[in-house]
């Protein structure tokens, strides 16, 4: 059985994945879904967040797998958790064995989530929900607003509970070139799950991604920017199905 860390995206938290977890845990794999350092925390706390201390807190929880006996360890990142899992694949290649990206940010070697945005054009649907707090330090969303943009095809009961559990996001990693290379971070068989009813990074955002760093096996699921509310079992398929041979 494998053992599976999960990053979740911005303003959410480990909690997101409680219906994928279930059924991965029910089919005998382990499975952690811890919230990133700094999350909802105060003006100081998000100032102190840097890409790289994330990347290195989601290596080591694949570490701590691995040194459980626990593998092969499959690192998977939601959203902007796409930029984690690179940073720590890179980093420590080593500490896992397979990457996916789901409905993720999968950018090429020296270019920030902010510079992708630019290239993306407006979604003022998804720009619309966003405020900056802390003196610009950090964002939260409008989450009255934010459930139309985030999970609109998602159960409404499980969307209302995610929602109103969101909670600030450090910004500074958004601005921070990622770093990857072929030697290292490129030598990790990966996955993209794209959704292609998102909405906070649409379709074609997703394939533009894809289409800037090669080598993906692609998984195409009909859902929402949450696919582990929408489509629980169909994700934790895709994610099961990435486990090495």
């Amino acid at each position: 059985m494998a053992g599976f860390v999960l990053i979740h995206g911005s303003w959410h938290g480990g909690w997101c994945f409680d219906p994928v977890a279930e059924i991965l845990r029910a089919r005998g794999h382990t499975v952690v879904a811890p919230t990133l350092p700094g999350m909802g925390g105060t003006a100081q706390e998000m100032a102190a967040v840097t890409l790289g201390g994330w990347g290195e807190f989601a290596a080591q929880h694949c570490r701590d797998l691995k040194a459980q006996g626990i593998g092969p360890v499959v690192l998977a990142g939601h959203s902007r958790g796409g930029l984690v899992v690179s940073t720590a694949a890179e980093r420590d290649p080593a500490a896992m064995d397979a990457l996916v990206y789901i409905c993720a940010m999968m950018l090429p070697n020296g270019m920030s989530r902010a510079q992708f945005k630019e290239l993306e054009g407006p979604n003022p649907a998804f720009d619309g929900i966003i405020r900056k707090v802390h003196g610009g330090i950090a964002t939260e969303i409008d989450s009255a607003n934010a459930a139309p943009v985030f999970a609109q095809i998602s159960p409404p009961d499980l969307v209302a509970a995610a929602m109103a559990r969101l909670m600030a996001e450090p910004h500074a990693p958004q601005a921070e070139l990622i770093s990857v290379t072929p030697e290292r971070w490129g030598r990790l068989p990966r996955t993209y799950v794209e959704c292609t009813q998102d909405r906070t990074i649409p379709i074609d955002s997703q394939r533009n991604m894809i289409a800037r760093s090669p080598g993906a096996t692609v998984v195409t699921l009909e859902a929402d920017h949450s696919p582990y509310l929408s489509k629980p079992l169909e994700l934790a398929d895709a994610l099961e199905a990435a486990i090495p041979l």
